[in-house]
């Protein structure tokens, strides 16, 4: 796909606690969010419905991990949490299920009333224009035009990825889709909880063996990032939400493919110089914590598709790589 020039130049910048490692390191909007305020809300409207949703038996758990691979992010220490019983749904929610309830509410999300999102294009011309440009990020670019129904931009669609994750979400669209499904966005401690399949000491869903370039357990990037990737795993960018062996307890994809938003606001249990720098700007962003990686992620650069690991981003900001999965109370 082309993109214009003038898009080509315009590059955007990231936070990240450390970019040297962070390839999953995704643009902000440091606008305040107010200014793409939504109208109205989905209250007033039919109902969505559910779907696919597993429940799953709380008690004593944790989260994070004594042996965290990228502490800077905040992944340990290991902390003990008390958990109630709630209900997950399987998959993330998929392009199929996202337009059902746009056809239904009429919600416009975030990045068309931006105008624009942030999608990754690691071919030679756009690392070679973006690197020119002096980009910290040269995979990363300010799109015009991309959204959920065109997640690369102008020219690109949906039409052959409906059972594909949507993404250019927002944190704010994610929580207006699971309102509208009578649910909400789950906690670290309960995505967690439900990708280790209960209180298990396991760095990925599947058990702790190393996924590579030619063991496939997710839809993560194969080769050398960002410039050659294999697509060993057969997906380019996103893969189906039903793609692989779900874990122990029935769930699909919760490493790699897309991050997931969760309620919880980001903060570093520390109180280093670092950490409390750090708590200041997310404190000021309002940023909220993502889970699970994406097809970005790779052992070599963004260490970032283990149960552990975790991201921060702004309410408002979406990418190419972005999704979310509902969870619900259980009665």
């Amino acid at each position: 796909m082309n993109i214009p020039i003038s898009h080509r130049k315009e590059t955007v910048r990231a936070y990240a606690t450390d970019t040297k490692r962070n390839c999953c390191a995704l643009p902000q909007r440091h606008v305040n969010a107010t200014s793409a305020e939504q109208k109205g809300g989905t209250s007033s409207f039919p109902p969505g419905r559910p779907a696919n949703v597993i429940r799953v038996c709380g008690g004593r758990s944790f989260v994070g991990t004594n042996a965290p691979k990228i502490p800077e992010d905040g992944e340990g220490p290991e902390r003990a949490v008390v958990l109630t019983d709630f209900a997950l749904e399987a998959e993330t929610v998929t392009v199929r299920r996202f337009a059902e309830f746009i056809e239904a509410t009429g919600y416009v999300t975030e990045a068309e009333r931006f105008g624009w999102s942030a999608v990754f294009f690691g071919d030679a011309d756009h690392l070679k224009a973006a690197r020119a440009a002096g980009a910290e990020l040269p995979w990363w670019h300010r799109v015009d035009g991309a959204c959920w129904r065109q997640p690369e931009g102008p020219g690109s669609c949906v039409d052959e990825r409906q059972d594909h994750p949507v993404t250019q979400v927002s944190w704010n669209d994610a929580i207006a889709f699971a309102t509208w499904v009578g649910g909400r966005l789950p906690s670290e401690a309960e995505w967690e909880h439900a990708a280790r399949g209960g209180s298990l000491r396991r760095r990925f869903p599947w058990g702790d063996k190393e996924p590579d370039d030619t063991t496939i357990f997710c839809n993560i990037w194969q080769g050398r990032f960002p410039e050659a990737n294999t697509v060993c795993d057969g997906y380019e960018r996103t893969a189906p939400v039903r793609s692989f062996e779900p874990n122990d307890l029935g769930f699909y994809n919760m490493c790699g493919n897309v991050w997931e938003w969760t309620k919880d606001a980001f903060r570093l249990r520390s109180i280093s110089r670092r950490a409390k720098e750090r708590n200041a700007q997310a404190l000021a962003r309002s940023e909220k914590v993502l889970k699970g990686g994406s097809f970005l992620c790779h052992a070599s650069y963004c260490y970032r598709y283990r149960i552990a690991a975790r991201m921060a981003l702004s309410p408002d900001s979406a990418a190419s790589n972005v999704g979310f999965r509902v969870t619900y109370e259980v009665r």
